[in-house]
């Protein structure tokens, strides 16, 4: 499998574009590192942003580019400022001075060789906090082994059991198959969640294993529910499985009448329940109405 960024097969799309000679991918990237905000964070999981927050990268660019993506100015590519590897390492130190809990990689894949090389300058220099991966799993088993040994807490999405919906809106009927492998070797790498007594948290923090994060779409509970019928009988409480309910329509869904209103109480609540009877203990659920909270950042360039 060819990881470099020259003939790009990077990511499943294997768009074989020459990134390093300045054209740009299916990502929407060439292979310069561009970032739109790297600062503390603290809409994670409890566990992961604690009380003194996350210390969150956000990549430009995504392979996936779903239709109703939350973060569009940045996974679109609009928005972004070049950066060299080296500042990426500095960032790393800058985020942990601020006391973020760890780093946090976020929307990375298309630039896993960039990212591997910086974490081991990283490490090499010093630096103490965990890292976190924060991915819509659609990446290649291939990408996921260059990073083996490096992140210690993946924070994987699981968007569709359901090709046809894969494919209507994010253009990638093979995601269900894509992701499922993507998150076994997540779980090779990491295993089991572990939680650590942290100074000044109240909380036991993560600092190893898994958080699988869904985000319930209108008139998709019966894909959801399946979502979390094969990740509890796959990997049991082994893994934190987040169940979100904050997605809120932008006008890029005008063409997908399903994706034009807001998530139902009633149908997040069902998919709540379909959790418990199942046995699921390691859960994160949202009270209240979250969709009328903002859990997106000003992509301002802040720290970057």
């Amino acid at each position: 499998m060819n990881l470099s960024e020259s003939g790009c097969r990077l990511c499943p799309r294997a768009c074989g574009v020459d990134r390093a000679g300045g054209k740009r991918g299916a990502c929407g990237e060439t292979a310069t590192i561009r970032l739109a905000r790297a600062a503390l964070h603290f809409w994670e999981e409890p566990c992961i942003s604690g009380t003194k927050g996350s210390g969150a990268v956000f990549f430009s660019g995504c392979q996936l580019r779903c239709v109703y993506c939350q973060n569009q100015p940045i996974a679109y590519g609009d928005v972004g400022k070049e950066v060299s590897i080296r500042r990426l390492v500095d960032i790393f130190f800058e985020l942990e001075e601020k006391g973020a809990n760890n780093i946090n990689l976020v929307t990375p894949d298309h630039f896993i060789p960039q990212i591997a090389g910086a974490i081991h300058r990283a490490k090499e220099k010093g630096i103490s906090l965990p890292f976190v991966y924060n991915t819509s799993s659609y990446v290649t088993v291939e990408a996921l082994r260059e990073l083996d040994g490096l992140i210690d807490i993946y924070l994987p999405d699981l968007k569709y059991l359901d090709e046809t919906r894969a494919g209507e809106y994010s253009l990638a009927p093979d995601y269900p198959k894509v992701a499922k492998a993507a998150l076994r070797e997540m779980y090779r790498q990491v295993g089991a969640v572990q939680l650590m007594k942290m100074p000044n948290e109240e909380e036991p923090m993560l600092v190893r294993g898994m958080v699988v994060r869904h985000l319930l779409l209108p008139g998709a509970l019966d894909d959801a529910k399946r979502i979390v019928a094969y990740l509890y009988h796959t990997y049991g409480d082994d893994i934190y499985i987040s169940l979100m309910s904050q997605y809120t329509p932008g006008e890029a869904v005008a063409d997908h009448p399903l994706l034009r209103r807001r998530v139902r109480r009633k149908d997040y609540d069902a998919l709540v329940d379909e959790a418990i009877r199942l046995g699921v203990e390691n859960a994160f659920i949202q009270e209240g109405s979250a969709a009328d909270e903002s859990f997106i950042p000003a992509f301002d360039y802040e720290g970057v």
